[in-house]
């Protein structure tokens, strides 16, 4: 279980929609898009619930395929890239 907490926003005019949630929360956090989505006082579409829906379900494996505190240690140095040798990873 990851502690990270996932963002997700839609901006319709002047109303803000923010969703915060873990991937634990994630099947609540679908059935509150559908939720919005079926109250006719919010401009909140099914089209937005479809489209948001999706990136709550790709968001694990985004996040998942990214580690940047690894990657950022893999770059070659100046040094390495100038001596025209292949640099080892």
């Amino acid at each position: 279980m990851s502690d990270d907490i996932n963002v997700l926003a839609l901006v319709k005019g002047e109303e803000r929609y923010l969703f915060l949630f873990n991937d634990e929360n994630k099947g609540q956090a679908l059935r509150t898009l559908g939720r919005y989505a079926s109250n006719s006082e919010l401009s909140f579409s099914w089209y937005d619930a479809a489209v948001l829906s999706q990136k709550v379900r790709n968001m694990k494996k985004q996040t998942s395929q990214v580690d940047p505190v690894k990657d950022r240690f893999e770059y070659p140095q100046v040094g390495d890239l100038l001596s025209g040798e292949e640099p080892n990873f």
